[in-house]
């Protein structure tokens, strides 16, 4: 029998040769797409742990920028010296659940506060408040951005951790469950309320 024109004919030992190569191939992708998640994942973490420093350091110059106006509202006042102090031990405690708290906090105080400056036209025509009342919107934003992103990431690890075939290749190599930072209606020791997921609105 003739072979035709341009027709290949591979013999087993090439045949898996090729198959290892293209098993040795998905097995690299598969154990690079959990190391780059994880790191992900961290990084996350970290931005979350960065951005509540930076809060922690804008609050007290925003509180003084704003004790003289805001007398007649101490609440607000206390408000504020809360969510530093909450701030302060979430970001040294390195607690994702305590992070995330108190980030809600301070989204919570931050529309009460903006209520004010509105109509207080000496506020509002402070720069050094309206300054720091950006800032602090800004890295709100930030770690909004940063527990979106940490969710995201870990809901797409853990998914490979436990489906077919990436699990096996999970197993291999020791990959776990994460646990990340997850809405109200998913169980877990870092899981946090639906409403401190909504990033803080504020009018100014």
């Amino acid at each position: 029998m003739s072979i035709a024109e341009g027709e290949v004919f591979m013999n087993p030992t090439t045949i898996l040769i090729v198959l290892a190569v293209a098993i040795g191939l998905y097995l690299v992708s598969l154990y690079n797409f959990f190391q780059t998640a994880l790191t992900r994942i961290k990084a996350s973490i970290q931005e979350i742990g960065n951005q509540l420093k930076r809060q922690f350091d804008l609050i007290p110059n925003l509180e003084a920028s704003v004790k003289g106006y805001l007398k007649h509202e101490s609440n607000i006042l206390t408000m504020l010296a809360d969510a530093r102090k909450a701030v302060g031990a979430a970001s040294e405690s390195g607690n994702l659940y305590k992070q995330s708290k108190a980030a809600s906090m301070l989204g919570d105080l931050l529309p009460k506060l903006a209520v004010i400056v509105e109509s207080n036209p000496e506020l509002k025509g402070n720069t050094t408040v309206m300054t720091l009342m950006e800032e602090l919107r800004d890295t709100s934003d930030k770690v909004m951005y940063a527990r979106r992103t940490l969710i995201d990431l870990t809901a797409d690890f853990n998914v490979k951790v436990v489906t077919f075939p990436s699990n096996l290749v999970a197993g291999m190599f020791g990959f776990k469950e994460q646990a990340g930072l997850k809405v109200a209606d998913m169980e877990s020791a870092t899981s946090v309320t639906a409403s401190e997921t909504k990033s803080p609105k504020i009018s100014l």
